[in-house]
């Protein structure tokens, strides 16, 4: 289990839930509040998911998302949903979940075996770049490090359509930073750390690109050399030197520091 796993990680855990399945729950609601504490929520919606292991779910294709109804920094460990790619519940569960969350998120995990956290938000400096034809340029610190590494998805509507998934999954190729244009960003990892680090590289690089179009005059483009140097040089995604982790267990801490009781 990737992470700084604690004791106090299943000190609440109940018997009948796995232990790898309940690591992975006490991460995953950790990431709530982590997004609860940037302010990346848009009231009750947006999802963040994450595959169950294999060793917890017999094999099946599982995932774990946000109970329906609930702010993010309500979410826990043990009132995150499981369900099937068809969204079904497994188990008892006294919370549904938003079919709005289901086709983009079952789609990638029932797609891609390593994409074991899916993340999708509606910040406002994601969703303004994803409103603009040209979205997002390459010309910050920020965008430079995933130069050519984002996709993009045309709006369909709310994301109900079961049909949608193939074109999705055809859009998104081999990325792992989706722009669902006039939507939002998405973002998918091996881990929910690498999934975070990528994201928020991508909606940081958005902020910026939203500041520097509302300075009058031009911006300083950056060339095709320097572009494919920082993203050839960017590290931060990269299992070998943390994959993020170290960012996600440093904002970890700081959730716990206000309030721990997402671990229940």
């Amino acid at each position: 289990m990737d992470g700084s796993v604690t004791l106090d990680d299943l000190a609440d855990r109940p018997s009948h839930i796995h232990e790898e399945e309940w690591l992975m729950r006490v991460e995953l609601a950790a990431c709530y509040r982590i997004f609860d504490h940037l302010g990346w929520i848009e009231l009750i919606f947006n999802h963040i998911t994450s595959r169950v292991p294999e060793s917890a779910s017999g094999g099946e294709v599982h995932f774990l998302i946000n109970p329906f109804g609930l702010m993010y920094r309500e979410v826990t460990a043990s009132n995150l949903v499981k369900i099937d790619l068809d969204g079904n519940i497994i188990g008892d569960s006294a919370w549904g979940i938003n079919p709005a969350g289901l086709p983009i998120h079952s789609a990638i995990h029932g797609h891609h075996p390593n994409a074991h956290c899916v993340m999708h938000t509606h910040t406002t400096a994601g969703m303004a770049v994803a409103c603009k034809t040209a979205g997002l340029d390459w010309n910050n610190f920020y965008s430079a490090q995933i130069y050519n590494q984002v996709a993009y998805h045309d709006f369909e509507g709310i994301t109900v359509n079961p049909g949608e998934k193939v074109r999705l999954l055809a859009s998104l190729g081999d990325k792992r930073q989706l722009i669902l244009r006039n939507h939002g960003l998405l973002s998918w990892g091996e881990t929910i750390a690498e999934a975070f680090a990528r994201l928020w590289t991508l909606n940081r690089a958005c902020e910026i690109q939203m500041a520097a179009e509302g300075i009058p005059g031009p911006s300083i483009p950056l060339s095709e050399e320097v572009r494919q140097q920082c993203a050839r040089v960017n590290l931060q995604f990269d299992r070998k030197y943390g994959g993020g982790q170290n960012v996600f267990d440093a904002l970890r801490r700081t959730v716990d520091a206000v309030d721990p009781s997402y671990r229940a």
